[in-house]
C-alpha cells in the first residue's frame, strides 16, 4: 500500500530553553506565529498476510517566521535582545519502520498490537541579526504501536492509530481518528483528525510541541 496523508497543522505549543538550566525559555509560537500551514506524510506499507505487516512513514515538520522577544533571552549560549525582529526556525522530521501483529480480525472490529522505530531529525535555531544560536538533535526512539479499526460497513471504518512512548526524560505521542473508505478499484479515502505532542527535559535540553492535524488521505493497494 501508499498512502499520502495531508491537510492543516497548527502548533497549540511551542517551547524551548537551551540549555536546560541556564537558558531562557522561549515560547516559538511568538515568533513563527499561531496560523496553520498545509504538511504531508507518506507512508508505505507491506501486508505479509492477514496477521503480519510493516510500514514506513515519512513525517516532515518545518515552521519558520519571525517575530520579537519580550525579555532579553539567552539561548545556546548567545545573547538576543528583546524587541529586535528575531527569526525562529523549528524542524521536526521523522521516519519511521511500524511492525504490526493483528491478533483479532472480526466482522466488527479489527484490533492490532506492534512496535515501532523512529528516527528524528529536529533543530531549533533563533537568529537576530550576525547572532545565531542553534540545537541539533539526531535520534532513535522505540515506540509502542496500537491499532483500532471499527467497520460500521463493510468498506467504511472509524480508525484509531497510536504509536508513542514515555519516560523521565521526554515523550512522543502520535494519536490518529480518522474514517477511512475503500473503494472498489483499490483506492481508499480517509480524513479526520491527528495529533503529535512530546518533547524532551534533559541536563541540555528543554522542548516541548504540540501539534494538531486537520487531516485528509489517499491511499492504493496494489
Amino acid at each position: 500500500t501508499v498512502d499520502l496523508e495531508t491537510g492543516g497543522l497548527w502548533f497549540s505549543r511551542n517551547e524551548a530553553r537551551i540549555p536546560s538550566d541556564t537558558g531562557t525559555t522561549v515560547n516559538l509560537r511568538d515568533l513563527t506565529g499561531s496560523d496553520g500551514d498545509p504538511y504531508a506524510r507518506l507512508y508505505v506499507g507491506y501486508d505479509f498476510n492477514e496477521r503480519h505487516s510493516v510500514r514506513l512513514s515519512l513525517a516532515p515538520v518545518r515552521k519558520t517566521g519571525t517575530g520579537t522577544l519580550d525579555q532579553t533571552t539567552f539561548f545556546d549560549g548567545e545573547r538576543f535582545e528583546a524587541g529586535t525582529p528575531t527569526r525562529a526556525s523549528y524542524q521536526f522530521d521523522t521516519y519511521r519502520l511500524t511492525y504490526r501483529w493483528m491478533f483479532h480480525r472480526g466482522e466488527d472490529w479489527n484490533l492490532g498490537v506492534g512496535a515501532a522505530l523512529l528516527v528524528r531529525d529536529a533543530h531549533i535555531e533563533l537568529r537576530q541579526g550576525d547572532v545565531r544560536g542553534r540545537d541539533d538533535d539526531l535520534g532513535l526512539v522505540p515506540l509502542l504501536h496500537l491499532y483500532g479499526a471499527y467497520h460500521f460497513t463493510e468498506r467504511t471504518s472509524l480508525v484509531l492509530d497510536f504509536e508513542g512512548a514515555a519516560a523521565s526524560q521526554g515523550r512522543a505521542l502520535d494519536l490518529a481518528i480518522q474514517v477511512r473508505h475503500e473503494l472498489p478499484t483499490g483506492w481508499h479515502v480517509y480524513g479526520g483528525y491527528r495529533t503529535l505532542e512530546g518533547g524532551a527535559d534533559n541536563s541540555s535540553v528543554y522542548a516541548f510541541a504540540w501539534l494538531h492535524h486537520a487531516s485528509v488521505g489517499l491511499g492504493y493497494r496494489f
